[in-house]
Parts: structure tokens; sequence; C-alpha cells
């Protein structure tokens, strides 16, 4: 390697290892390490510049903007109170719809968005019980991520892969939906053993709750109505984007804007709910994972995945899903699967079919981002939305439930494809 790919390999390193240690915070580590590496030329201020992400940031701030309006209407109350009446007070019962309805909605819109949604009512819901929220953290933001590989929209990657690929919203359906159903119903029944069987409320607390009119909670009944309406236009614009020829940055931003617009609300106040240093964070990140795509770091690691097959199409496929998943669970998805793109389009540039390519591309980068808390942008936004209401989700505590999961979720889908595309 040369002395660049070395010095951008240790940038790396450093910043996730201050990450992973906490000693700073995570969003001074990545601005710090994107400054070094412009210090010491490796990147360029422009190119730095021209690695961030400004399509995922402008998602994250628009949906902040629209999750802070939505929230002065009482609607996530509103909501919360008929989840625990629904589930009678059982934090089991609460949890498994939670699950559910995040691996949904992540399917639908994309999991930031839904993690900026659910987030707000999982507080209220454990303030109501007097229940630890962290264990409903923690499987949403694994949900999020599992439900967001079912389809072309749920996460950024699979957007990649699908206009490379030609695929449509139904290929991804046909191929990824099928294997995400197996895995969540699995994942479910791990949750009940590390959870759901643990958890418990005392019968006042349930009595108190079941007595409680979700009526009582609307703040602005106008304001819940234009809530509810934009949310279902919100969801509309993430499935439509494409066809509509705007990027999903563009939908979140109008709609934050429209919200503010219309509700008459303060900007200003909207904008001290958002989650600055969440923004800062991805920018200093996509910086100095950029650095490592720049000099050729991530092509390597790409290109060594292809060279230990061999060219074997099975090998190939099982290593691209786990190498995927791993490396995603480190790495930024977006870079690597930017990387892994031309890679594969230059093998079925040589005949071979590489649609069982795609889709362990799709599983593995996907799927690993529940291996840590900065494996995907969903899981940094929600241990944020906890850090803001008083409690910490850390990097080691997730890393010891979420790696091991991850892995989990790899294999299933590695049998999946072993049955889908026999060789």
């Amino acid at each position: 390697m040369d002395p660049a790919q070395i010095a951008s390999i240790v940038v790396f390193v450093v910043v996730m290892t201050l990450v992973v240690s906490e000693k700073v915070h995570r969003a001074l580590a990545a601005v710090l390490g994107a400054m070094a590496l412009i210090l010491i030329h490796i990147l360029s201020f422009e190119t730095a510049v021209h690695h961030i992400d400004f399509n995922t940031l402008a998602v994250l701030f628009g949906m902040m903007l629209f999750v802070a309006v939505v929230k002065r209407s009482g609607l996530f109350e509103v909501l919360s109170v008929m989840c625990v009446r629904g589930a009678r007070g059982n934090p089991w019962r609460i949890m498994l719809l939670l699950v559910l309805l995040t691996a949904v909605l992540s399917a639908l819109l994309d999991n930031v968005t839904t993690v900026l949604l659910i987030g707000p009512m999982t507080v209220t819901i454990c303030k109501l019980l007097d229940l630890n929220p962290l264990p409903y953290f923690m499987t949403e933001i694994l949900s999020s991520n599992i439900g967001g590989t079912a389809t072309l929209v749920g996460d950024p990657p699979n957007i990649m892969i699908g206009s490379a690929a030609g695929f449509s919203f139904a290929d991804f359906l046909i191929y990824d939906a099928p294997v995400v159903l197996v895995i969540l119903a699995v994942v479910l029944v791990i949750f009940y053993f590390l959870y759901g069987r643990k958890m418990s409320v005392s019968d006042r607390s349930v009595q108190k709750v079941m007595e409680l009119d979700a009526g009582s909670y609307v703040k602005s009944g106008r304001l819940l109505k234009l809530s509810v309406a934009m949310i279902a236009v919100v969801v509309a614009g993430f499935m439509m984007h494409e066809q509509l020829g705007v990027e999903s940055g563009v939908v979140a931003m109008t709609a934050g804007g429209l919200m503010l617009l219309l509700s008459r609300e303060p900007i200003e106040e909207a904008l001290l709910d958002v989650e600055w240093t969440t923004l800062v964070f991805f920018a200093g990140l996509f910086i100095v994972v950029g650095a490592l795509s720049e000099t050729g770091v991530i092509l390597l690691l790409a290109n060594a995945l292809i060279d230990a097959t061999q060219g074997n199409l099975f090998a190939l496929m099982m290593i691209l899903l786990i190498g995927s998943a791993v490396i995603s669970s480190f790495l930024d998805n977006i870079p690597f699967v930017a990387t892994m793109i031309p890679i594969l389009l230059a093998i079925e540039g040589t005949g071979m079919d590489v649609t069982p390519l795609w889709w362990s591309l799709s599983l593995g980068a996907c799927l690993g981002g529940n291996g840590t808390l900065i494996g995907a942008s969903a899981n940094v936004v929600l241990s944020d939305v906890a850090k803001k209401n008083g409690y910490e989700l850390t990097f080691l505590t997730f890393l010891k439930t979420g790696f091991p999961l991850m892995l989990l979720t790899v294999l299933i889908a590695g049998a999946y494809l072993m049955v889908r595309f026999p060789v």
C-alpha cells in the first residue's frame, strides 16, 4: 500500500477507536478525522465535500424538522396510548407491535424516517408504564434495518443497486422480501427470550394506562389532521420519488418546509429539536470513509473478495454476502456499494450471470447495518434520540447484541440464496 492508503486507514482506525471508547463525542471524533485528512493533503477540501452524501443529510434534516412540528400536535402521545391500550399494557405485546410497525414503515419509507417517527412514541409509552426504553430502542433499530432490506426504497444501497441492475420495486419484493419475513420471524423469537419474558409492569401502572383517554392528549386538532395527511404524502413521496425524478432528500426537505409553512409553528423552535450532532457526525464520517474510497482502500477490499473466489459463483455469492455484511457494519454501506457496483458490472461483461450477486450485495449491505451502532444511519439517529431523553445506548452495548444477531440474519440470508440460486 502507498502512504496515502496507509494514512487514510490510520485516520479511520483512530476515529473508530474514539467512537468505540466514547472518550470523545463521536461527532467531534469524525470532524477531527475529516480535518486531519485535509490537513495532511490526503483529500483536498473540494474532494472532501464531494464525498459528503448531501442527500442522506437532507433526508435527516428534513425529517427532523418534520417530526419536530408533528410532535407538537400530540400525535405521538395519541398513538402511544392507543398502542398501550391495544396491548392491554403488556410490555412484550407493546414491543411486538412497535417492532412490526417499525419493520413495515421502514419498508415503505426509509429507515431513518421511520425511527424518527417511532422514537418519540417509544419514549412516551415507556414513561407511561415506567419501563426502560433501551430494549425497545434496540429492537426497533434492528427491525428498521431488517424491514428496510425488503424493498427498493427501504435502504439507500437498494436504491443504488436497483438503478444499476435495472431492478424494479416488484423485483425486491420477489427476491428480498421473502427472506426478510423469515428473518423477522426469527428475531422476534430471539427478542422474546432476550427482553420480552423479563419485562413486567405493576397492575397499578396497567390500570392507570388503561384508563387513559387518547383524545385528551391531542394538543391541536388542526395540526393533528395536518400531520396525518402529511405523513401519507411523505409515504407516497418516498415510494414514488424515482418516478417523480427527485431525490429522497428533496422529498424530506419539502415535507419539513411545508409542515412549517402550513402549521405556522415557529421555525426557531423546530430548529432546536434538530439533532445537529448527528448531522455533524455523518458529514465527518462521509469524509473519513470517502478517503478510503479515494485512495483505493475500499477497491482493494472489494477486489480481494473477488480474487479470493477465483471465479466460483457460489463462493463469490457467499463471500460477497458475508464480506458486505461485516464491512458494512463498520463502514458506511453507501460508498462500499458504490464501489462494488462497477465491479459487478465488469463481471457481468464477461458473460457471467451476476443476478445472484446483486441480491447477495443487497442483503449483505443492508443487514450488515445491524452489526454496530454506526453501521446504519437509523442506528445513530435513534441512539441520539435515546441520549436526548436521558438514556445511553453505547457502542459496546449495541455490539454485544447487534453483531451476533447480524451474523445470524446473514446466515439465514445465505441459506436462502443457496436455495434460490442453486449452482
